[in-house]
């Protein structure tokens, strides 16, 4: 069990310890110099207000982090070099749920209260928006890119997961099967094909890219809930169940499922949910006052960190990402800050 933290500062960082052997890596100089075995974590006041709701962070090829307002109905572009913020005006009532940076820098954002997806040309800020192709289509949620930067998206209350070819600007949306299965969390695995959660039931689903045919797995306990998701190179799917407190493992080929308990348990709610470059799962347990980021190890089966994200006030992490040019997860809070947790290589290949 990790000690909780013995420093935190929104501005500064803290050193937390893994509970694994020393990892040999040198991570970016924070406030403290971290050693080979600490999560060095760093936080930064967005200076629009908790009220605003940062959110869903993304990492552009330039290391600028960029993230939206969820209620101050914004998209932002926070620069970790200069520690700058800059903001980005969007139209009244969009209240993006989410942006992604597609590997030429332009940001997409999903319009969660007016039904469209917004592109930001990454160099001259200019704003190209797609409508939705039916009004059934009413709230976009979280994105994805295939390779050829087209996106994947969910719609969660309508019910459906949308694709739209950047070339021709064209919006399709695939209804789900099962009704109010609340499509949420969304990736793509190396065949090109989306793999999400179905948040309003016990099912992870994915979608044939080429005939559009959704396909469905059932989790075995009628109660789980996976919300965010996430892939291994071995071919594996895994999400946080926040209903169980749980952290899964889906075999795509047998439908085969494995679970293992957070830390915090059942009232842990397991949210934002990532994977590093050694294949270890990262979750955050929102349940609990501070949320705590959790890092799952596949190869041992076993919860290898656990660190608390800040002090006991209310707080939710919803979404972070992992990048791997600087090592560091990043996410953002109801508790408005924009956070990175530097993570020290694991001195290992991935598991596929």
């Amino acid at each position: 069990m990790m000690p909780p933290l013995s420093r935190w500062s929104r501005t500064g960082a803290a050193l937390v310890a893994l509970s694994v052997p020393a990892l040999p890596a040198v991570l970016p100089a924070q406030a403290r110099a971290a050693t080979a075995d600490t999560v060095a974590l760093t936080e930064w006041d967005v200076p629009w207000g908790a009220a605003t709701r940062p959110r869903d962070p993304s990492v552009d090829p330039q290391g600028r982090v960029w993230f939206v307002g969820q209620e101050g109905n914004y998209v932002a572009r926070f620069d970790p070099k200069t520690k700058k913020f800059e903001r980005f005006e969007i139209d009244p009532g969009t209240n993006p749920h989410t942006v992604n940076v597609d590997p030429t820098g332009d940001a997409w954002y999903a319009g969660n209260r007016n039904g469209m997806i917004g592109r930001i040309d990454g160099k001259t800020g200019k704003i190209t928006r797609y409508p939705m192709p039916e009004a059934a289509a009413k709230d976009p949620h979280t994105i994805t890119f295939t390779p050829k930067g087209d996106l994947w998206f969910t719609l969660q209350n309508s019910n459906m997961v949308g694709f739209l070819d950047k070339q021709s600007g064209a919006v399709k949306v695939i209804p789900m099967p099962t009704p109010r299965s609340r499509p949420y969390g969304i990736v793509l695995d190396k065949s090109g094909r989306p793999w999400f959660n179905l948040f309003g039931t016990n099912k992870l689903g994915t979608i044939d890219p080429t005939s559009l045919r959704v396909r469905e797995y059932v989790l075995p306990d009628e109660r789980a809930r996976g919300r965010r998701i996430a892939l291994t190179t071995d071919g594996a799917v895994w999400y946080g169940d926040y209903s169980r407190g749980y952290v899964g493992r889906l075999d795509p080929v047998s439908g085969a499922v494995k679970e293992w308990p957070l830390p915090g348990g059942g009232t842990s709610m397991p949210y934002a949910m990532t994977v590093d470059d050694a294949d270890r799962l990262w979750l955050v347990e929102t349940g609990r006052q501070p949320n705590r980021l959790v890092a799952f190890d596949p190869r041992s089966n076993s919860f290898v960190a656990q660190i608390d994200l800040g002090p006991a006030v209310p707080n939710t992490v919803r979404h972070m990402v992992f990048d791997k040019t600087t090592r560091s997860i990043w996410f953002g809070s109801d508790r408005g800050t924009i956070g990175r947790a530097a993570v020290p290589a694991p001195g290992r290949k991935p598991i596929g």
